[in-house]
């Protein structure tokens, strides 16, 4: 099932029905002006080398085009992260993946002060070097059966490269994700009968594509169905998006945990009211969070899990089975096995250990990385590199990043738990976060950061009430934010790098 011929098919059946309505441009396109554009962008991008083609674009009509577009002429999306440091990651993205390439927009480069690189087309330009004869033979060919374009366009098999993805970099450098359009479309089908989209429903679309969990849910999905695509390149704009639910009744709205404590401080009593699943994913939804939404809405947040590696969906809570605090049950078509850390045998029920991941969702492998792929995917198996428990009930329990558990005495800490409590105790409108640093007596120490000064007396009697001394903070500082990586993710390297920037002006002082 390749990508873009499941969407010649949607496009042709959906006709005038609205596929995509572009918030930052303030455009509406039907399903049948995006085929017509799409092939309008093939014909261009057909010209360009072959293999890998940067995209650098918001989360717009623009960049859905551009990708349908890419494929039908067989050349691999690279998708390039804009939200921090844009110049250097297309050039670790050029670099890694060997291309040149880079499909980008003037009006984003300005927004962000990136400057022009090597390689870098406009999507403007490229849109008013459209010629007239081109727009006529596009025309024509949309008119087309979906059979005889599917036959034109470029064909190929499922376990195709679809796209490549970098992973966010939250603790090492980025890796290059192969998606194939079989990864692709496999989690797309187990998410569907899971939640059972229909033409009916409308998205709120304003995560960034060059994020799995956007790239998948908030684009592939809708157009999968013959959904409507209701799009904003700005996740933080809280307020905004909070009126675009309200004012075109979106169904469906996933995000992270940072991001939807800014809608629930931005929104009012029944911006919300649309809503029929509203999915938090990419970091752990805190107690507080789905309580505080429960009782200004009276809705239910549910909790999903997922790897870009995994396309990304490997779990998820629904209205049909929900058990707040774990991530839900395996989506259909996903195993998911626990291996205990250190002998390899499978976990019993509840009891913790390495996930394990394997369906058609998980990766083709990184991009010319064999030693990464061959750590991370073992007779099928994708190690997650998280830590968790399935219940006798099949809801899986995630409980941390291995990398997010710290050695201390001899016994194995959970940064994750330390957090989870915290979060209980610092008022609400704090956030916070622990980090390990190194020490020299006992190997590592715990820092926790907070985004206001607190009562630091106060908050270890209450956690030392719930955990055992070896694992109370040693120090706590103060940030005035927590970095975040483009996604909403916690960026932890960051903040471990300015944890210790911070303790060593310390000690020289």
């Amino acid at each position: 099932m390749l990508l873009h011929h499941t969407f010649i098919e949607v496009a042709k059946k959906q006709g005038s029905a609205l596929a995509i309505h572009d918030f930052t441009t303030n455009k509406e396109v039907s399903y049948h002006r995006a085929l017509l554009a799409s092939l309008l962008l093939r014909s261009v991008f057909k010209s360009y080398s072959k293999g890998f083609i940067g995209v650098m674009l918001p989360t717009s009509a623009g960049c859905i085009l551009t990708k349908i577009g890419l494929l039908m002429c067989g050349r691999i999306p690279v998708m390039i992260n804009y939200s921090t440091g844009a110049d250097q990651n297309v050039r670790y993205a050029q670099k890694k993946c060997g291309f040149r390439t880079v499909v980008t927009s003037k009006a984003l480069l300005e927004k962000i002060d990136c400057p022009y690189m090597d390689g870098m087309v406009y999507i403007e330009d490229i849109m008013e070097g459209l010629t007239g004869l081109s727009k006529i033979k596009a025309a024509l060919l949309a008119k087309l059966p979906a059979g005889v374009i599917k036959a034109i366009v470029h064909d190929g098999r499922d376990d195709d490269v679809a796209v490549i993805l970098f992973t966010s970099g939250s603790e090492k450098d980025p890796k290059a994700v192969q998606l194939s359009h079989k990864n692709i479309a496999a989690n797309v089908m187990g998410a569907a009968e899971r939640f059972g989209f229909t033409t009916e429903d409308k998205f709120l679309s304003s995560l960034p594509y060059f994020h799995v969990f956007g790239l998948t849910v908030n684009l592939w999905v809708p157009i999968f169905h013959g959904c409507t695509i209701l799009s904003y390149a700005n996740p933080l704009d809280y307020r905004k998006i909070c009126e675009i639910v309200r004012d075109h009744k979106a169904s469906l709205m996933v995000g992270t945990p940072s991001f939807f404590w800014g809608y629930l401080r931005k929104s009012e009593k029944g911006d919300f009211e649309s809503l029929r699943i509203a999915l938090v994913g990419a970091d752990k939804c805190p107690d507080a969070l789905r309580e505080a939404f429960k009782e200004k809405h009276g809705m239910t947040l549910y909790e999903g899990y997922g790897a870009t590696e995994c396309a990304p969906v490997i779990s998820a809570n629904s209205e049909a089975e929900n058990r707040p605090g774990s991530v839900g049950k395996p989506i259909p078509g996903v195993q998911v096995r626990i291996e205990n850390y250190e002998t390899g045998e499978e976990c019993g029920p509840g009891e913790d250990g390495r996930i394990l991941v394997k369906g058609d969702n998980v990766m083709i492998g990184y991009y010319d990385d064999f030693e990464q792929t061959s750590l991370h995917i073992r007779h099928g198996w994708y190690d997650t590199g998280d830590m968790g428990n399935i219940d006798s009930d099949g809801y899986l329990w995630h409980v941390g990043r291995i990398k997010r558990f710290v050695k201390i005495g001899g016994e194995m800490i959970s940064l994750v738990k330390i957090e989870s409590l915290l979060e209980k105790i610092v008022p609400e409108d704090v956030q916070c976060c622990v980090v390990e640093v190194p020490d020299s007596t006992k190997g590592a120490r715990i820092v926790a950061v907070t985004t206001e000064a607190i009562d630091e007396k106060a908050v270890l009697k209450k956690l030392g009430e719930q955990l055992p001394k070896i694992a109370l903070p040693k120090q706590f500082l103060v940030l005035e934010d927590l970095p975040k990586m483009g996604s909403g993710k916690i960026d932890f390297r960051k903040i471990t790098e300015t944890v210790r920037e911070m303790l060593a002006e310390q000690r020289k002082s």
